[in-house]
């Protein structure tokens, strides 16, 4: 019994932080990157659930295809 009550919080921790962990996105760290702001690649600088997160701006479908604005062209 004293197993079961150290392993199962244990495993809903752990799985918790797998979960978590694979959902991130690095904006923060291609803002820095490439020295723009957010609002550089993405509608809407701060989304609020997934398919506002899939609202790029032309720099940012640049971005996701090339991993770099190295090359983009403001038309």
């Amino acid at each position: 019994m004293q197993y079961v009550k150290l392993t199962l919080p244990a495993v809903v921790l752990l799985g918790g932080f797998a979960f978590c962990t694979t959902a991130t996105y690095g904006t923060a760290a291609y803002a820095k990157q490439e020295k723009k702001a957010c609002s550089f690649c993405h509608t809407v600088a701060v989304p609020k659930d997934a398919e506002s997160a899939k609202s790029l701006t032309d720099a940012g479908k640049y971005f996701n295809e090339h991993k770099s604005l190295d090359g983009y062209k403001k038309q």
